[in-house]
């Protein structure tokens, strides 16, 4: 793709000399989470030799328990008590590490301060926020004082939003490569996948459902496909870009059968998406139209699951949810899994997800490019991913664009792919035939549920 570079973006007043004598490489706020936890694990277990590490939370207690959990591999951890209720406390930390990682959500409600503080001392930030309204807010307020400080804030740095982000990053770079023109027609099919749900996620969909609830502008801003724009005036007009498609597969690419509906997350991860395009100036093409469904079993049949899809997502995310300010917050809560809670290491283990996402190009060339991994993906697979988008922020700077609010593709794109690739993800792009005679593949799904309140992705 066409990279950012410094010179294009961000004068980066805080120099590398500075922030390469930081105490730490990365600080994992919010370790004594879910979520925390299991990407402490997985840093304790790959992170690079000399990487300097400190693990943050309010509670030291909590935090000694986490370390203890991660074995002897623990010992190359620090520990630093934060509150991010505390301005004070995450300005020092911003200031101590050249990256910080943050899973403490909901973001609407504990990300913003975190945010400011790495923006104003050119600390690189991640988090894993699938909440658009709170990245739209991040680049209103955030984006220029990283540019000028040379910070990257990379938002949804997990299952949300990176396999979608970085599919499109290589589709267009093998389309380039073959001198196929731009891409046109893109589409992200989830083709299988198991997953659990965590206290942590409830808790932060439950966050962005109320304030849509409580603020008309912001069901507005939902509907609109280029709410994460900072040049919202520029983009290209190409009608309705729905987020709850009904579609049969055929349509996206003659080697598929069976029907499509709605995938859960594409309201937030097709915005991640537009907006590398828009900051790499269309890179993409003027013409690059980006929707995500989840491929459904049962053949002809498979078009009444699809159909259920594609309506609950429009009806959840346009009509449902303004009726969430009639129940009382404790009410939602009660039937919510807790805080702090998820599925069990049994579970996480029967997860997997499979991603296709499949193009035409200007000039009529097809590709497929995908993302498999094995574990849980909103929580075994997000620890991976997670941890690899920091150690691609702290060590691979140099490969890195310069500061603003930008998306994983933008920011990270080869140094992330690499190191997931060297973590055992399948991560490939192929050029398909222009007529196709391969037959049909049909779709897995998977509904798991559990009394520990495991649920499908889907």
């Amino acid at each position: 793709m066409t990279r950012v570079t410094k010179r294009e973006t961000g004068i980066g007043v805080v120099n590398e000399r500075e922030r390469a004598g930081r105490k730490y490489d990365i600080v994992l706020l919010g370790a004594t989470g879910y979520v925390g936890g299991l990407t402490a694990q997985e840093m304790a277990r790959t992170a690079p030799p000399g990487t300097r590490i400190a693990l943050a939370g309010r509670d030291q207690r909590r935090l000694d328990d986490v370390v203890q959990r991660c074995g002897s591999d623990g010992a190359r951890f620090d520990t630093m008590l934060v509150d991010v209720e505390q301005a004070d406390s995450v300005t020092a930390m911003a200031e101590s590490t050249a990256v910080v990682v943050t899973t403490v959500g909901p973001y609407t409600e504990h990300g913003a301060d975190v945010v400011r503080a790495c923006a104003d001392a050119g600390t690189d930030y991640a988090d894993l926020t699938g909440e658009p309204l709170f990245v739209r807010d991040s680049i209103a307020r955030f984006d220029e004082p990283a540019r000028v400080s040379g910070a990257r804030i990379v938002h949804s740095c997990g299952f949300d939003s990176v396999p979608s982000d970085l599919l499109v990053a290589l589709l267009h770079d093998a389309a380039q490569a073959d001198d196929e023109g731009e891409l046109t027609d893109t589409t992200l099919v989830v083709r299988r996948i198991r997953g659990g749900i965590s206290g942590g996620t409830a808790a932060s969909g439950l966050a962005h459902g109320r304030t849509m609830a409580a603020d008309p502008s912001a069901r507005r801003a939902a509907r609109d496909p280029y709410t994460h724009s900072h040049r919202r005036d520029d983009e290209p007009n190409l009608g309705p870009q729905s987020d709850g498609r009904l579609v049969r597969l055929p349509e996206i690419d003659p080697g598929l059968r069976g029907w499509a509906g709605g995938f859960f997350m594409a309201p937030h991860n097709a915005r991640v998406v537009r907006r590398s395009n828009t900051l790499t100036d269309w890179s993409y093409g003027r013409r690059f139209a980006y929707s995500e469904v989840m491929a459904m079993p049962g053949g002809p049949l498979g078009a009444i699951p699809a159909a259920v899809m594609a309506a609950g997502l429009s009806s959840t995310m346009y009509r449902t949810v303004p009726l969430l300010k009639l129940v009382p917050p404790a009410v939602l809560d009660a039937f919510a899994p807790k805080r702090g809670s998820g599925p069990s290491a049994r579970a996480r283990a029967k997860g997997h997800f499979t991603f296709e996402t499949y193009t035409r190009t200007t000039k009529g060339a097809r590709y497929r490019a995908t993302f498999a991994m094995r574990g849980d993906p909103g929580y075994a697979a997000t620890a991976v991913i997670l941890s690899r988008a920091a150690y691609a922020l702290a060590l691979d700077r140099d490969e890195g664009a310069a500061g603003g609010v930008l998306t994983p593709a933008v920011a990270m794109a080869d140094p992330l792919t690499r190191r997931l690739r060297d973590a055992g993800v399948d991560l490939r792009v192929e050029r398909l035939a222009d007529d196709p005679i391969r037959p049909g593949i049909p779709a897995t799904f998977e509904t798991v549920q559990t009394k520990e309140k495991e649920i499908s992705h889907g």
